[in-house]
């Protein structure tokens, strides 16, 4: 049995942005419960040099956005990235989430050896659907919802796995 394109991307991704925007209410409740300012894990960084939680949550949504707008051929939404609190950042999910859900099986089907032109790096780049799905969205889209639950998990949300995965 082969998985499609499609399969491989668009449901994957809401799934997991899906995931992300429940942890996020279990980091608001968690603010709440302990009477913490919310901006102390949006703002948070697991390191000087890396993007703190909401930034995190905004490049999730742009390469989750991005991935199935280069193979389904449409033009990739931009947006503003000025989410800071919860509420914020789990509208922009969902956001993200309905346009990921509007893009059709047919648009994105059969793209494997498309040419998906990019810049990287100030340099224009071109990948084949898969290469450009496999090697560069997911991996690039998974790194930083991570982020996101290392994020807070480190700062003390009790999430864990399940949490993460949810259900595939």
């Amino acid at each position: 049995m082969n998985i499609s394109m499609y399969q491989a991307s668009a449901p994957r991704f809401a799934n997991i942005l899906t995931n992300l925007s429940t942890i996020l209410d279990k980091a608001q409740a968690h603010v709440e419960s302990r009477k913490i300012d919310p901006a102390a894990l949006t703002t948070y960084r697991l390191y000087p040099d890396m993007y703190p939680l909401a930034r995190q949550v905004q490049i999730a949504c742009d390469r989750a956005v991005a991935a199935v707008a280069h193979l389904a051929g449409v033009e990739v939404p931009t947006y503003e990235d000025t989410e800071q609190t919860f509420p914020e950042l789990k509208a922009r999910i969902a956001k993200a989430i309905e346009f990921v859900q509007s893009i059709r099986p047919e648009q994105i089907d059969g793209t494997e050896d498309k040419d998906i032109r990019l810049k990287r790096h100030g340099r224009d780049t071109t990948l084949t659907g898969m290469q450009y799905l496999l090697g560069n969205a997911i991996p690039h889209f998974y790194f930083h919802v991570t982020t996101a639950y290392n994020i807070l998990r480190h700062n003390g949300v009790e999430i864990g796995k399940r949490d993460y995965l949810g259900n595939p």
